[in-house]
């Protein structure tokens, strides 16, 4: 009798090492593969009443749904569009936050072929017309929790004259050409003909937050999602009768890696706390209170619970914690295991692909480290000739693939000159710099265009903000060049204070004085700037970009 924790076998070939670390992982995947389908449906007819999600909110609402329940809801999303004119190959936008109908709603476009566009909440009117252009969006569905999403996409419209299949709205609020998604769901029938799609097609489109330009259209196919079974089982260690909760909007490509294809693929319960502003009490005691066992977030989150302080909450469910998303500092690292028992595993990837790099489960993690090239990649480090480099040399990361191949991204949509920059001599190039040990850990640098050089030194940016981070004094920092016209460009540190902090001549010097004793001397800032908050991207990453520009543009005034 076919089991729902095993079913995934069917998709995979995994090998082992003498270490019982995984060396081998193949996807093995039908033409016609339709997560789906070939998932969802299937686990929903195995064991209809397994658990696939819990949901609660800030407010103490709550929504289980069980494997049954979302292969009928997804099917009914998936009749409902098409009653709308919805069909393979059309793209719509999904603005729904962390509300539970995310998970329908983007199960159903699967099954229909369509083309999901996930989209944050953040977005404004300017941000909505250039995606309703440039994919061609077809329908939209969007949160109630936030109205002034339903107003910008209403402006957005009117601006483009832009015409739409259909506008949905989750909870409440529909009006005038906006339609009650929950309720329109409810009038579809809970049985459809299967959709024939191949598993080459588009099923996933992200607009990328990028430090530079306008967004970029990263299309995945439906391999994507098997690719997903290595981030979940592999590097994320998650439980098929666990909880597995990441920490991600569904706006963002986090969500695709830790709150669907690679957990559900497992059989796996994946927790939502709906919430607008992060509050690390109300995180630890989600994790306390519903016994998560498995966990996902950036570092950055990681120190807000440090900071916190962490002993009076219960996290004895909690076997695996994992970090992506931003380097790690080994700070960060030695505090929670201190704190858990747990060390923090971390992997690197992009919204171009599933897990390049990671501490896999069975690996020894060294902390900073960004562990090793995962089975399914050939990764290596090479420089400006694409010729790899040795041990301890910096290096862009990159892949050695054909485009489109098991969770690597085709192109960017609509953009071959630039998928061309990415995309070339047989590489896939990440545009993220790194060296790694004799070992082959592979240890994070920067990007591309973060990387200082003062007086004939190249200076990551990191590697200095791990030292910063460790004094008790900084909250968050960024390193950035700053122009200067002895040494080309100098080190600045930007810096956001814990509370009970304040800036001061004699804090900037003890903050240099401590990135001095720490590391080599000539990394230390020679410029240090205090603010209230760094500036960000829409999915969290801070925008050095932005602070060298305007340090550029200050030098002329």
């Amino acid at each position: 009798m076919e089991q729902v924790i095993d079913y995934y076998k069917k998709f995979v070939n995994e090998g082992y090492d003498e270490n019982g670390i995984l060396n081998k992982f193949e996807i093995n995947c039908p033409d016609n593969y339709n997560f789906g389908y070939d998932i969802i449906d299937k686990f929903g007819e195995l064991e209809p009443d397994r658990p696939a999600l819990k949901w609660v909110n800030v407010k103490g609402e709550r929504k289980d749904i069980t494997y049954g329940e979302l292969s009928k809801l997804s099917t009914q999303a998936a009749n409902l569009f098409a009653s709308k004119g919805i069909k393979k190959g059309d793209m719509v936008l999904l603005v729904l936050k962390r509300n539970y109908q995310f998970w329908y709603a983007i199960i159903g476009l699967i099954k229909l072929g369509a083309i999901a566009i996930p989209a944050t909440h953040l977005l404004t009117t300017h941000d909505f017309t250039y995606r309703f252009e440039q994919a061609g969006v077809k329908a939209v569905i969007c949160t109630h929790d936030n109205p002034e999403v339903k107003m910008y996409v209403d402006e957005a419209q009117k601006e483009l004259d832009w015409k739409f299949n259909a506008k949905f709205i989750c909870k409440g609020g529909a009006d005038g050409d906006w339609l009650d998604f929950d309720e329109e769901i409810k009038k579809q029938p809970e049985a459809m003909e299967r959709v024939d799609t191949n598993c080459n097609d588009i099923m996933l489109l992200y607009f990328t937050s990028g430090t530079t330009g306008y967004p970029k259209m990263v299309v995945q196919n439906h391999k994507y999602a098997i690719a997903h079974i290595q981030t979940a089982k592999h590097w994320q260690n998650v439980d098929p009768n666990g909880l597995h909760l990441t920490i991600s909007d569904t706006g963002w490509g986090k969500a695709a890696w830790g709150k669907l294809y690679g957990q559900m693929s497992l059989g796996s319960c994946v927790m939502v706390y709906d919430f607008d502003k992060f509050v690390p009490a109300d995180m630890l005691k989600i994790m306390q209170d519903f016994k998560i066992t498995s966990f996902c977030a950036p570092p950055t989150m990681f120190r807000f619970f440090i900071k916190e302080g962490l002993k009076d909450y219960d996290l004895s469910s909690l076997k695996y914690s994992t970090i992506a998303g931003e380097a790690l500092n080994p700070e960060v690292f030695y505090r929670w295991q201190e704190f858990t028992g747990l060390k923090l595993m971390e992997a690197f990837g992009q919204t171009e692909s599933t897990a390049l790099l990671g501490n896999l489960v069975g690996m020894t993690p060294r902390p900073g480290s960004m562990g090793k090239p995962t089975p399914l990649y050939d990764v290596d480090i090479v420089d400006e000739n694409d010729k790899p480099v040795p041990a301890g040399e910096v290096g862009e990361i990159v892949v050695k693939a054909e485009r489109g191949k098991d969770g690597l991204f085709d192109c960017y949509y609509k953009n071959e000159e630039l998928t061309n920059e990415q995309w070339h001599d047989g590489y896939y190039h990440t545009g993220d710099t790194a060296w790694k040990d004799e070992d082959g850990y592979f240890w994070y640098v920067g990007r591309n265009d973060d990387v200082i050089k003062s007086s004939g030194y190249r200076i990551g940016p990191f590697e200095i903000e791990s030292v910063l981070i460790t004094h008790p004094a900084v909250l968050e920092c960024a390193i950035t060049a700053a122009p200067d016209p002895v040494r080309g460009q100098v080190v600045k540190a930007t810096v956001v204070l814990t509370k009970g902090y304040t800036a001061s001549e004699e804090l900037k010097k003890e903050l240099q004085n401590h990135v001095k004793k720490n590391t080599a001397p000539y990394k230390y800032p020679r410029i240090v700037e205090f603010v209230d908050e760094l500036p960000k991207t829409i999915s969290g990453k801070i925008r050095r970009v932005q602070i060298r520009t305007e340090d550029n543009e200050n030098k002329g005034k």
